[in-house]
């Protein structure tokens, strides 16, 4: 495993996508998730706020039981869309009106990543910038039967079938926008101890 740090890693995720992320960075860890975290928000904040926000109230549920050797991640991904956020669709109506509204557009993913332990917090954010050409509704009828994206904010995954055919430019971290920005997380993990 990738020596940088040293803390045992959680990550506080449900999320396979993040775990896979994490795992590419060949560090070990431990997948550790509390139920019913409130994922709400001030209403007043905007773009990266927002996931910052949400990933240091998931830390906060954990902070009572971290041991001292333990470094916990905790994330949160949003999809802004003119002004606007666009959550984990209810259900498959909702989930093609998402993409009805991203297609021909250009919208912006955030992260927020918190590192704790039981005596230092740091978080960052990180934003992607995503262009989707026009979809049709075959498209994304196609798309929301076949790869059921109701867990995904913004009800897609760039990593599959319709960021194959829908994406026309990103700029920023790609793995931003399946959800773990990698780089930037190695960094201030390395950074942590400092």
């Amino acid at each position: 495993m990738a020596p940088i740090i040293n803390y045992k890693l959680i990550l506080a995720s449900n999320s396979p996508r993040r775990r896979e992320l994490l795992a590419g960075l060949g560090l070990a860890f431990e997948v550790r998730v509390l139920p019913g975290i409130d994922e709400s928000y001030p209403k007043e904040l905007q773009e990266g706020e927002i996931p910052l926000y949400i990933s240091r109230e998931k830390a906060n549920a954990y902070i009572g039981q971290l041991r001292d050797d333990e470094l916990l991640i905790t994330a949160d991904t949003i999809v802004w869309l003119d002004g606007q956020v666009l959550e984990k669709p209810k259900d498959e109506d909702d989930a093609c009106r998402m993409l009805r509204a991203l297609s021909g557009k250009t919208h912006q993913v955030f992260t927020g990543v918190c590192l704790t332990t039981t005596t230092k917090q740091t978080a960052f954010s990180c934003r992607s910038d995503v262009t989707f050409s026009q979809l049709t509704d075959d498209e994304i009828h196609y798309y929301v039967q076949h790869y059921h994206p109701l867990d995904k904010a913004g009800a897609y995954g760039v990593q599959e079938w319709i960021g194959y055919v829908g994406v026309e430019r990103l700029e920023g971290s790609f793995f931003n926008v399946v959800g773990l920005p990698v780089q930037r997380l190695y960094q201030a993990l390395k950074a942590f101890e400092e």
